[in-house]
C-alpha cells in the first residue's frame, strides 16, 4: 500500500496495487479483460470518492506532503524567475519567496509560503510558517511591483504565522496589520490563491486581493480543525466535527462570497499530476491578471475595499 495514502483513499489503493499485480503476468495468461475491467472499476471508485470528499477529508489532501508547493509552481508556470531576497530590517525569512516572474510573457511579482518536502528542508523553511521579516519582505516585493506597475500573485500555503515568542517580539501583529493595510490599497492588481492550507493570519498576511482563488482540495479559515477542537473540546479528537463547523473549503467560501473561483485539481488531488496542475492554474492567473491589468489604479483600490468591506452578515 502507498506509504501517503490517507485513509479514505486504501480502498482505490488496494485496487491499484491489484493490477499492478496482476499486469505482471498479463504476458503469460490471458488476463487483459480482466485488468481493463479493474481499471474502469478504479476510475468510476475515484470518481465516487473524490465527488463526496467530506471537509476533513479535504484538509487531509490539502495537507498531502507530496502536493506542489510555491516553488514547485513557480518552475513549472513560469519564466525567468529572480528571487529577491530579504525585508532590508531584519533578515530574510525562508518561509516566505518571492521574486519577478513571466507568465505568457506577462511580467509579475509572484510570492508565496514555502513548505519543505523532509525535516531537513522542513526546519530550514520553518514549516510554512511566516515570521515578521517574511511579512515585511512580502510588503517589500509587492511596494516594488507597484513601483514599476507590475501585477501581485500571492500564493498562500500555511499552517499559520510562526507563534513563537521571538516571533511576537520582533513584531508578528504589526508585520502582519500592516500588509493588510498596504495591500488594500496597493495600485497594482492583486491576485491571491491558496494552493494548501490557509491559516489565520499567516494566510491573511498576504491575502488581500482584487481576485481571490482556491484550489479545489484546499482549505482557508480563520483557525485550524485541531485547534478549533482543542479549544471548544478540551482536546483534538473532535477536529472532523470543527472542521465540518468551520466551513472552510473552496466550495463554502464560494457559496460565502469570500473567494471569487475554484480552480479544478486532477482527479485524487493536486499531487497527483503537478505539471497539470500548474498548466491548469497558469491559465487561471493568466486570464485573472489578463483581466485586471485592464482597470485603472483607482478603480482597483476602490473595488478591492468594496470587496472586502461587504464581507460577512451583521445585523443592526
Amino acid at each position: 500500500m502507498a506509504i501517503n495514502a490517507l485513509e479514505f483513499e486504501k480502498p482505490i489503493v488496494e485496487l491499484e496495487k491489484k493490477i499492478e499485480e496482476m499486469k505482471e503476468y498479463e504476458d503469460n495468461l490471458d488476463i487483459k479483460d480482466e485488468i481493463e475491467k479493474l481499471e474502469e472499476k478504479v476510475l468510476i471508485l475515484k470518481r465516487s470518492v473524490y465527488k463526496n470528499l467530506t471537509r476533513w477529508q479535504r484538509v487531509q489532501l490539502a495537507r498531502h506532503s507530496e502536493r506542489p508547493y510555491t516553488l514547485d509552481y513557480i518552475y513549472l508556470m513560469t519564466d525567468d524567475f529572480v528571487e529577491l531576497h530579504g525585508d532590508r530590517l531584519y533578515g530574510d525569512d525562508k518561509a516566505i519567496i518571492g521574486g519577478f516572474a513571466k507568465i505568457d510573457g506577462q511580467k509579475v511579482m509572484i510570492i508565496g509560503h514555502q513548505k519543505g518536502r523532509d525535516t531537513k528542508s522542513n526546519v530550514y523553511r520553518n514549516f510554512g510558517m511566516a515570521n515578521p521579516e517574511g511579512y515585511r519582505k512580502a510588503l517589500r516585493l509587492m511596494k516594488m511591483a507597484e513601483k514599476f506597475n507590475t501585477p501581485v500573485i500571492t500564493l498562500i500555503d500555511t499552517p499559520g504565522a510562526y507563534p513563537g515568542l521571538e516571533a511576537e517580539q520582533n513584531g508578528q501583529a504589526e508585520a502582519i496589520a500592516k500588509n493588510l493595510l498596504e495591500m488594500s490599497r496597493l495600485k497594482v492588481p492583486i491576485v491571491v490563491v491558496i494552493i494548501g492550507e490557509g491559516a489565520s493570519g499567516g494566510a491573511l498576511g498576504i491575502g488581500v486581493g482584487d481576485r481571490v482563488l482556491m484550489l479545489e482540495n484546499t482549505w482557508y479559515s480563520v483557525i485550524s480543525p485541531e485547534s478549533c477542537s482543542s479549544i471548544l473540546w478540551r482536546t483534538w479528537e473532535y477536529k472532523e466535527q470543527a472542521a465540518e463547523a468551520l466551513k472552510l473549503t473552496a466550495e463554502d467560501l464560494l457559496e460565502l462570497k469570500i473567494i471569487d473561483r475554484i480552480i479544478p485539481e486532477p482527479l485524487g488531488g493536486a499531487h497527483k499530476d503537478h505539471k497539470l496542475m500548474a498548466v491548469t492554474l497558469k491559465a487561471a492567473l493568466a486570464e485573472e491578471v489578463g483581466s485586471l491589468i485592464k482597470t485603472k489604479p483607482d478603480k482597483l483600490v476602490n473595488n478591492r475595499l468594496e470587496k472586502f468591506g461587504n464581507m460577512g452578515v451583521f445585523v443592526e
